[in-house]
């Protein structure tokens, strides 16, 4: 079951940003936006 839920948001995923760099960027933004919701300082 896991592993179909996971197929279905990398689809999204891909399908959303069209490149691996856009996949990249979103990556980032959800990593900082992560940090920045734990307190951390965000660069």
């Amino acid at each position: 079951m896991r592993a179909v839920i996971g197929a279905v948001l990398a689809c999204a995923l891909l399908a959303g940003c069209n490149t691996v760099a856009g996949v990249g960027e979103d990556i980032t933004g959800m990593a900082t936006w992560a940090q920045t919701g734990l307190g951390g300082s965000s660069y």
